[in-house]
């Protein structure tokens, strides 16, 4: 399976035109957006800001010109939302996108990957990698690094910079606040853990997935899909099936599954802004909440239902959103 090959593989992969020092020539010569995901396990405790503020003078030291640091989960909010950072990164003329991962025993890894220019914004190979057992490590090995790069990039940034994070949220356009028609007509696809095609790659590098195994992923995936089923049985009374590995919309419409159950999670300020609805204050509403909803392929319009129903609790959102189904 795609996703999970990523998984296995994603630990120094190497791309082709690399400068004497080893490091990517799109690296050394264009403009970087460094994506950070930090587990709020790791000791000592570091936002994503303050791993982007120690990081950003060795990103200079190696050569790099980081115009822009992003948290990775306001990235990968949704599908939508990356497709709106990925149009903002093509403007900028992004040539490398730089992720910087620090797992929950404070292992840290950086990645460098070629911008594809598209909303999956890494490609599946080809990924330039290394690895530290904590940030001041890594630090110390990219100022090592560093004295043996001849930088190509003028007139860098000297302090990191966090541009607004609106680019995602204003390009989402396609959500409605109803129900799809003809659900009964067409099978619903269900996409456990590891199955959401090239837009999940970049999913791949948060801080607890990078480096999972396979056997893992389908371990849970089999747990996933024993919880779904029990949910769907009772409230969700037509076809669906459940999607294991990538499959394109074509293939997805060839076998007759019109429809897609799409899961999201994060800050429900941001999902709700993310979605287009209109909310005041929606930087009070931090609690992390899964929201559901319904993708039409062949129109790609994103149904959330006609009632809010996310919660902290994924079966209770999923109840909620498959109950509001009945709703005309």
């Amino acid at each position: 399976m795609k996703y999970l090959s990523v998984l296995l593989l994603i630990f120094f992969q190497f791309f082709n035109a690399f400068s004497q020092s080893g490091l990517p020539d799109y690296f050394l010569e264009g403009k970087s957006v460094i994506l950070v995901s930090s587990s709020p396990q790791a000791r000592p405790s570091l936002e994503w800001q303050d791993i982007a503020e120690s990081i950003h003078e060795s990103l200079l030291a190696i050569g790099g010109d980081p115009v822009g640091y992003y948290e990775l989960e306001d990235i990968t909010l949704s599908q939508e939302v990356q497709a709106g950072y990925a149009s903002a990164f093509s403007k900028r003329l992004i040539s490398a996108i730089v992720l910087i991962t620090r797992k929950n025993n404070s292992q840290i890894s950086l990645h460098i990957a070629p911008f594809t220019g598209n909303a999956a914004l890494v490609p599946a190979m080809g990924i330039w990698g290394m690895e530290a057992e904590n940030l001041e490590s890594l630090q110390q090995s990219l100022q090592t690094m560093g004295q043996q790069v001849k930088s190509r990039n003028f007139l860098v940034l000297e302090v990191p910079e966090f541009p607004n994070s609106e680019a995602g949220l204003q390009s989402v356009r396609r959500f409605f606040n109803r129900n799809p028609l003809n659900l009964d007509a067409f099978k619903l696809g269900i996409p456990l853990s590891g199955a959401a095609g090239d837009a999940g790659l970049l999913m791949s590098y948060r801080y607890d997935l990078l480096g999972k195994s396979e056997q893992a992923v389908i371990a849970e995936q089999q747990a996933e899909k024993s919880g779904l089923e029990q949910l769907l049985d009772a409230y969700y009374p037509y076809q669906y099936e459940f999607l294991t590995n990538p499959r394109g919309d074509a293939e997805l419409v060839r076998d007759r599954i019109q429809f897609v159950l799409m899961r999201l999670e994060g800050k429900e300020g941001d999902l709700m802004q993310s979605m287009g609805l209109s909310i005041d204050n929606p930087e009070e509403k931090t609690r992390i909440v899964v929201k559901y909803y319904i993708r039409l392929i062949v129109r790609d319009e994103l149904y959330i239902g006609p009632e809010w129903d996310a919660d902290p609790d994924w079966r209770k959102a999923l109840t909620g959103f498959l109950k509001n189904l009945q709703i005309k």
